[in-house]
C-alpha cells in the first residue's frame, strides 16, 4: 500500500466529502510544527485507503501524553508522499516534533457529504433529532391532513443532495421515460413509485449500498433544515422563495437542472419545487393523529403512496414543506420524481 498525504481543512469549511470507510487507529510521527500546521509521517502501512478520500472529521490524539486531543477534518490528497499536512483545531494541548499521534474516526457530522462510487450521487448527512411535524403557525394555511402538529424523532441518515437525475436513471435502467428530456442533469420524472423501487433494487445490486426512499418524517425533517419552523425548504420568506425553488412563478412550466437554486440549511437542493418526490410511506389522511413518536414509517398498507415538496407547476401554497400529496404506486406523472436516502450505519 502506498502512503498517503493528508490535509486537514478549516473547521469552518461548509461542505465535507467523505466515505463510509475510515482510518481508525492510524498512527504517525510529527515531523515539524509551524504555527497551526503540523507535518505528520503516516508511513507506508497506514491503513488508509482511497475510499477515505475527502474531508472527514477525525480526532487526533497524541499517544502517550495525558491531555491533548484535537478535533479536525482530514482530506487525503496524494498517494505519493509519506507525510501529511494538518491544521490543528480546538487545541487542548501542545504538539511537539517527535510526538506519536493517532487518527480515529468520529463519525459523520451534520452537513458532511458522501459520494457513492457507482453513480457519483452525493448524500448529505442529516443528524437525527426531534421536531414538530405538520403544519403549524409558521406555515400559514394548512390542509386537514397536515394536522395535528405532533412531535416526531428520527435517527440520522444520508439524504440525497439532489433529486435523482435523468442521466443517473438512464445509466441504471437503460431508458429515460421523462416528459422533459432536456439534459442528463434534469430530474427524472414520469416515474411511478413502483418504478422508483425497481431503480433502487437494481442500484443496490450494482453499488452495494442500502438505498431507499425517505420516510415522510425524514423527508419533512430534512426539508425544513433539520426540523426548523420553515414554511418552505430553507426559508419562510416568500420574497426569498424564488432563490430556493422552481415553481409556477419562475419555472416556465418545466423542470430545470438539479442544484441551480440555493440549498436549504442542510445543503439540500430543490426540496421545494422542481418535481414532487416520492416517499416510502403509504398515505393515510388521519395518520398524524396516531403516528408513533420515534421513526414513524407510515401506515401498514393503503391504496396510495405519499409524495412531497411540490413541483414546477405549483403555487407557493402547494410547495410548502408540510404539504402531503398522494398517488397510486403504479401511476407515473411528469411532475413526480424522487431522491434517495441511505440509513445510518
Amino acid at each position: 500500500m502506498k502512503p498517503y498525504k493528508l490535509y486537514l481543512a478549516s473547521i469552518l469549511a461548509a461542505l465535507l466529502i467523505s466515505s463510509f470507510s475510515s482510518a481508525d487507529g492510524v498512527r504517525g510521527t510529527v515531523m515539524s510544527v509551524q504555527g497551526d500546521f503540523i507535518e505528520i509521517d503516516v508511513g507506508s502501512s497506514s491503513g488508509i485507503t482511497g475510499g477515505d478520500s475527502g474531508r472527514v472529521y477525525y480526532t487526533i490524539t497524541v499517544v502517550g501524553v495525558e491531555r491533548p486531543v484535537y478535533l479536525a477534518k482530514i482530506k487525503i490528497t496524494y498517494t505519493s508522499s509519506k507525510t501529511s499536512m494538518a491544521r490543528i483545531e480546538d487545541k487542548t494541548g501542545e504538539v511537539k516534533v517527535g510526538h506519536q499521534v493517532e487518527f480515529a474516526r468520529k463519525g459523520p457530522v451534520a452537513g458532511e457529504v458522501w459520494k457513492d462510487n457507482y453513480l457519483g450521487m452525493e448524500f448529505v448527512w442529516v443528524d437525527g433529532g426531534c421536531f414538530e411535524m405538520g403544519c403549524g403557525l409558521w406555515a400559514g394555511d394548512c390542509f386537514d391532513d397536515e394536522r395535528p402538529v405532533h412531535e416526531v424523532c428520527v435517527n440520522g441518515f444520508w439524504m440525497g443532495k439532489y433529486e435523482v437525475t435523468q442521466g443517473q436513471w438512464e445509466r441504471v435502467m437503460g431508458s429515460n421515460p421523462s416528459h422533459f428530456k432536456d439534459g442528463a442533469n434534469y430530474p427524472i420524472e414520469q416515474v411511478s413509485w413502483n418504478d422508483a423501487q425497481e431503480f433502487i433494487h437494481i442500484l443496490k445490486q450494482k453499488a452495494g449500498k442500502k438505498f431507499r426512499l425517505p420516510t415522510e418524517a425524514e423527508w419533512e425533517y430534512a426539508a425544513r433544515s433539520g426540523g426548523k419552523h420553515e414554511k418552505w425548504a430553507g426559508t419562510s420568506s416568500e420574497y426569498e422563495l424564488g432563490s430556493k425553488a422552481w415553481y409556477s412563478f419562475n419555472s416556465g412550466s418545466k423542470t430545470h437542472p438539479v442544484g441551480q437554486k440555493r440549498p436549504n440549511g442542510l445543503g439540500l437542493h430543490d426540496m421545494s419545487g422542481n418535481v414532487w418526490e416520492w416517499c416510502q410511506d403509504w398515505y393515510d389522511k388521519d395518520y398524524y393523529r396516531n403516528s408513533p413518536r420515534n421513526n414513524p414509517e407510515g401506515p401498514g398498507g393503503g391504496n396510495f403512496k405519499v409524495f412531497r415538496g411540490g413541483s414546477h407547476i405549483n403555487e407557493p401554497s402547494i410547495i410548502r414543506a408540510s404539504v402531503r400529496n398522494w398517488f397510486a404506486p403504479s401511476g407515473p406523472h411528469s411532475t413526480i420524481g424522487f431522491r434517495l436516502v441511505v440509513s445510518s450505519k
